[in-house]
């Protein structure tokens, strides 16, 4: 016998509590422990939400936050794939393509198309609403790093001032506003060592 849509749906929300046990490289802003990946999908929805007044034209921050909700849950198969682990990034996509095939067809067939739909708007990063809600995925490492007061994972794993501009890149178009702050911490992370100057 066929599970019914709502045992379907119940399935679904059973399986992405796992994400909550996935652990990334980046600590809490007080330092206490790493973070998991729902708890970074959490601020990055309190993010929109707060900072949707500075989202580019045509951007939906109501939309950037369903988007940000999904965005990580592939993760529960694929792993955390860390920032600046640059060799880690080759097999990326095909980690996190097979773990959004087997995810998202828990889910009733509209509901599978809709959220993925959701996941692969944000991964192609096209559209003001996924410049948007990626750029945030950007400032939420920026914050984090910047908020504990000794650099974090840039300090830790001796990231260089070039590769977080890299990265931070997308928050230039993604939120204007925030860009003129983005410069600052790294400038002042790099002055106090956080981040190498080369």
């Amino acid at each position: 016998m066929s599970p019914t849509r709502l045992e379907q749906q119940i399935d679904f929300l059973r399986e992405i509590d796992r994400l909550k046990s996935v652990e990334r490289r980046t600590a809490l802003i007080d330092r206490s422990r790493l973070e998991n990946s729902a708890e970074h999908s959490w601020h990055l929805a309190m993010m929109a939400a707060v900072l949707g007044e500075h989202a580019p034209e045509g951007a939906n921050p109501l939309h950037a936050i369903r988007m940000l909700l999904v965005h990580d849950i592939v993760e529960i198969d694929a792993g955390d794939t860390f920032a600046f682990d640059t060799a880690a990034h080759h097999d990326k996509p095909a980690r996190e393509g097979a773990a959004a095939d087997r995810l998202f067809a828990l889910l009733p067939p509209d509901l599978e198309t809709e959220l993925r739909a959701l996941w692969e708007e944000f991964e192609a990063g096209e559209t003001p609403t996924a410049q948007f809600a990626v750029a945030l995925d950007r400032f939420a490492g920026l914050l984090q790093n910047w908020g504990g007061a000794d650099g974090g994972t840039w300090r830790r794993h001796s990231v260089t001032r070039d590769a977080v501009l890299q990265r931070m890149a997308p928050i230039r178009s993604g939120v204007p506003a925030l860009w003129p702050f983005v410069t600052r911490v790294v400038e002042e992370a790099t002055s106090h060592g956080f981040i190498l100057a080369e």
